[in-house]
C-alpha cells in the first residue's frame, strides 16, 4: 500500500479529510524525553502508587467496570514491562466516606497486564450512585464516584451525558474534561474515538508550538508505546478528575490505532520500516482494553450495547476493525457492495437491535460522521448522472472518503432499514472530524427536503486537536464564516457547522426530546481556559429531523 497518500484535492477542500488535518504540524519541535516522562513528579519511590488516577465505565443497572493502575515502585513505568506483582484491593460503597460498603474484593497486578487492573462489579442498585477507591501495599487512591444505569423496565425521566472526542496531547490542555469534571449531573460520558494519538512529537497539530510533550517522544508503534502513550494521558488532573467524578463509555476510532486505520493497515503506518500491521494493530488494542475502562463484547472489539430504562439504548460501533481499505477521492468504488465500513456481522447486530428496541431513543455511538458531506449543490435530475459519470458517490460529491460517504452501501442499507420499518428517535452522536454539527441524516441528499429524514445526528468538535482555524492559521471562527455558508447551502441536511472551535457536548434526553449543547474553550493552549455555551439543537420526538434551539437545558 502507499503510505502517508495526500492527494491535491484533500489540501484544497474547505473540509480536507481528517488526513491532511492530522498532517499539518510544526516542524520546529525536536524534542526528547526519557521513557519515565509518563509519569509526574512525586512518583513512587518505595511502595506502590496511584499516579494515574482510577475510573470506571459500561455502566449497567447492577453494575459497573472499576479501573486503575497501580506502579509498585518508581522504575515501574507504563511500558516497562517490570515490577513485582502487586495485591490491590477496592471497596465499593453508598456513601463518600465508604462506611456504607457494598462490595469489596482484591486482585494481584502484574507487568502482563502493565499493572492496570480492572474489577466489573456487580448486584449493586440501578440508577445509584456509589464512590470507590483501591488501596495497595498501605497506599490508597483518590476516592472516585461512578453510577449504574436505569433497570431495564424502569420509566426514565431524563438522562444527561457529556460528549466528548479527538484530544491531541499536544496541541492543548483538557479544559473540556475539567469543566465536564465540575458538573455533578452527569450519568456518564461518551468519548467517540481519538482518546490517544499515535504521532511522535511535533508531528500533529501543534500549530508551530508543542503546547506540552507526549511519551514517548516517537510514534508508537510497540505494545509497551501504546502502553507508554496512555499512562501519559492518564497522568492529566483534567481528565483524572473527570474519570473520577462519573463512568465513562467509550469507543475507539483510529488514532488510538494509526490514522485513517482499516482492517488490514492505516495511512500512518508503513510495512517496510514499521513492520507488520497485524502486530501494530493488537498492540494497540490490547493496551486500550488494558488501560481503558471498556467491556470488550466481543474479543478484539469495542462494538456493543447499552441500556438505559425505557428511555434510550446505546450501540456503540466499532468502525476500523472490520472496514475496508479506504478509496481515493474520486474513486466509484464508494458505492461497490462489497466494500464494507461495519463488516457484515456489526451491520446485522446493529440492524437487528435497532429494530428490537422497545426504548424511546436509540442512541448510536458512531465514530465517524454518518451524513453525506458534497461539495456541490446540484438538482437530482443532474445529480446522480454526473456522479455515476465521474464515478463519484451517487448521493453527492464526497470529500471524505473515510467517513461513511466512502461507503455508501453500507450507509444505504442501514438507512433503507431504519425506514422500511419505521424505526424512530434514531441519534447518531460522532466525532473525529474537529468540528461540531447538527445533521439530519437524509436517505437521498440528493433530493432533500424533499425526501424524508432516517435519523439525526450530532457531531461533536475536538477537545484539542486542530481544525480548520488552526491549518489555516486565521482567527477562530473566521474560517467558519466563510465556510458554513457554503457548507449549508451544498448539504440541506446541515443546521449547523462551526469549523473552528474546540469544546465538548452535553446530550439531554427525555420522552420528548434528545437536545445537544453545544460548549466551546476560550484558548485550548491555556489550561485554565473557560467555556462558554455556543449553540444548542434538539430532535423532537417522531420527526427525525434537527431544530435550532436558543437556550442550553
Amino acid at each position: 500500500m502507499t503510505s502517508r497518500y495526500r492527494s491535491p484535492e484533500q489540501h484544497n477542500s474547505l473540509a480536507p479529510r481528517r488526513r491532511t488535518v492530522v498532517k499539518a504540524a510544526a516542524a520546529t519541535a525536536v524534542l526528547a524525553g526519557p521513557l519515565a516522562a509518563a509519569l509526574p513528579a512525586g512518583a513512587a519511590e518505595a511502595g506502590p502508587a496511584f499516579l494515574h488516577g482510577v475510573a470506571s465505565g459500561d455502566p449497567l443497572p447492577d453494575g459497573v467496570l472499576l479501573w486503575t493502575r497501580v506502579t509498585p515502585t518508581a522504575e515501574a513505568t507504563p511500558g516497562s514491562g517490570i515490577g513485582r506483582p502487586t495485591e490491590v484491593s477496592w471497596v465499593v460503597a453508598r456513601d463518600k466516606a465508604l462506611t456504607s460498603i457494598v462490595a469489596k474484593g482484591s486482585t494481584t497486578a502484574t507487568a502482563a497486564s502493565d499493572h492496570t487492573v480492572k474489577a466489573d462489579i456487580r448486584g449493586l442498585e440501578p440508577a445509584t450512585d456509589y464512590w470507590f477507591r483501591f488501596s495497595a501495599g498501605g497506599t490508597d487512591s483518590p476516592v472516585a464516584r461512578t453510577r449504574t444505569a436505569p433497570a431495564a423496565s424502569a420509566s426514565v425521566s431524563g438522562l444527561r451525558f457529556g460528549v466528548v472526542s479527538c484530544a491531541s496531547w499536544e496541541a492543548g490542555y483538557f479544559a473540556s474534561y475539567r469543566h465536564l469534571a465540575a458538573r455533578s449531573d452527569l450519568d456518564a460520558w461518551l468519548h467517540l474515538g481519538d482518546y490517544i494519538y499515535e504521532y511522535g512529537s511535533g508531528e500533529y497539530g501543534t500549530r508551530g508550538t508543542v503546547v506540552r510533550q507526549t511519551a514517548p517522544t516517537h510514534e508508537i508503534l510497540t505494545l509497551a508505546d501504546y502502553r507508554t502513550r496512555h499512562g501519559k494521558y492518564k497522568t492529566d488532573p483534567d481528565l483524572q478528575a473527570l474519570h473520577a467524578k462519573a463512568p465513562v463509555i467509550a469507543i475507539w476510532d483510529d488514532h488510538e490505532m494509526a490514522n485513517d486505520a482499516w482492517s488490514g493497515g492505516a495511512e500512518n503506518h508503513t510495512e517496510g520500516t514499521e513492520g507488520g500491521w497485524a502486530a501494530r494493530q493488537a498492540a494497540a488494542k490490547q493496551a486500550y482494553f488494558e488501560w481503558m475502562p471498556v467491556r470488550p463484547a466481543i474479543a478484539g472489539t469495542t462494538y456493543r450495547r447499552l441500556r438505559f430504562g425505557k428511555l434510550a439504548d446505546l450501540s456503540l460501533l466499532d468502525l476500523r476493525s472490520f472496514r475496508s481499505e479506504q478509496v481515493k477521492v474520486g474513486n466509484g468504488d464508494v458505492d461497490d457492495p462489497d466494500r464494507t465500513l461495519t463488516g457484515r456481522a456489526q451491520l446485522d447486530w446493529l440492524k437487528a437491535g435497532l429494530k428490537s428496541s422497545d426504548t424511546t431513543w436509540r442512541l448510536v455511538g458512531n465514530s465517524v460522521m454518518i451524513s453525506p458531506f458534497a461539495i456541490g449543490s446540484l438538482s437530482a435530475d443532474l445529480l446522480k448522472p454526473l456522479a455515476k459519470l465521474l464515478g463519484l458517490p451517487q448521493e453527492g460529491l464526497a470529500l471524505n472518503t473515510d467517513q461513511w460517504d466512502g461507503y455508501t452501501d453500507d450507509r444505504r442499507e442501514l438507512l433503507a432499514h431504519l425506514r422500511s420499518n419505521a424505526i424512530r428517535n434514531t441519534v447518531f452522536l460522532t466525532g473525529d472530524i474537529h468540528m461540531a454539527w447538527a445533521n439530519d441524516v437524509p436517505v437521498d441528499a440528493g433530493t432533500y427536503p424533499l425526501s424524508a429524514s432516517a435519523a439525526t445526528e450530532f457531531v461533536v468538535t475536538s477537545v484539542t486537536s486542530d481544525n480548520l482555524d488552526d491549518i489555516v492559521k486565521l482567527p477562530e471562527g473566521t474560517v467558519s464564516a466563510l465556510a458554513s455558508p457554503i457548507i449549508r447551502a451544498a448539504n440541506r441536511h446541515v443546521h449547523w457547522v462551526d469549523t473552528d472551535r474546540h469544546g465538548y457536548g452535553i446530550l439531554d434526553i427525555t420522552a420528548d426530546r434528545a437536545q445537544m449543547d453545544y460548549y466551546v474553550l476560550s484558548d485550548k493552549t491555556k489550561q485554565d481556559s473557560s467555556a462558554s455555551w455556543a449553540r444548542s439543537y434538539r430532535t423532537r420526538t417522531g420527526t427525525q429531523k434537527v431544530e435550532r434551539t436558543y437556550d442550553p437545558v
